[in-house]
């Protein structure tokens, strides 16, 4: 069963791949917003920021990786609703396949896309001046923060690809999730904010996320925020997996 499974996934993914090979605007466009953001917070508002000592894209890099992630998924959300609505899931029901492999096939896919869209954000940060002393233990700490990060909003993206009536509902849902980045400590820090913001910015999982990968890129120490980082991350992808496993055999059914 399990070779089953992964064989399946693999051809499915393979699939997803070549679809995003014709079309690679899609991962040029992940990268365009979040790179403008960086490029506009660091050389129009970061000189107007008190963020504390080192450079600001370095503070700021994090929350933009974050963003990056958070736009990428969007695309997951419209490539499944795509097929869900060509009559794909149909077809493949009246094959042997792997039920799960369908879902896991888009999600391997948005996995690969935002690794992608992610390194040439990293590689547009470091013209800008980012420099990082960490060693290979932080860098494998923060792409494994990273890789957790994407398979939980991904799975999220599943939800609304497998209920959306259109497209454009499909991807809408990623809105509120790159601005969420703006409230938490991404940009500034949240000891600047009034009470209430203040109170949600250092309660919302972003935040964790964010210092701990500052932390780690900056050789600071990150003390228990990367546990809750990981927490978070684990939490919501055990959440939205199972919510998005519930309605796929609904909608198989």
């Amino acid at each position: 069963m399990t070779k089953h499974f992964a064989s399946d996934t693999a051809v499915l993914l393979g699939r997803s791949l070549r679809r995003i090979a014709r079309s690679p605007d899609t991962v040029v466009t992940t990268a365009v917003l979040p790179i403008a953001f960086m490029l506009l917070f660091v050389y129009v508002f970061g000189g107007a920021i008190q963020h504390g000592s080192g450079s600001y894209v370095a503070y700021l890099l994090p929350g933009i990786l974050l963003i990056t992630i958070a736009s990428g998924i969007s695309y997951t959300a419209f490539r499944l609703f795509q097929d869900l609505q060509s009559g794909l899931f149909e077809r493949f029901r009246s094959m042997p396949i792997a039920r799960s492999a369908v879902l896991w096939g888009h999600v391997l896919t948005s996995l690969v896309a935002n690794l992608v869209s992610v390194a040439v954000v990293v590689g547009v940060a470091v013209l800008t001046g980012f420099r990082s002393g960490a060693g290979l233990p932080a860098w494998l700490a923060v792409a494994g923060i990273l890789l957790l990060f994407t398979l939980a909003l991904t799975w999220i993206a599943v939800i609304p690809g497998l209920l959306a009536r259109s497209g454009d509902g499909a991807s809408a849902f990623s809105y509120p999730l790159i601005f969420l980045p703006f409230v938490s400590s991404a940009f500034v820090p949240t000891a600047s904010m009034p009470g209430p913001v203040r109170a949600f910015a250092e309660h919302q999982p972003v935040t964790a996320i964010v210092n701990a990968i500052r932390g780690l890129l900056t050789q600071q120490p990150v003390g228990a925020e990367i546990w809750t980082a990981l927490a978070w991350c684990a939490g919501v992808l055990v959440a939205a997996y199972g919510l998005a496993m519930l309605i796929y055999r609904r909608i198989s059914r």
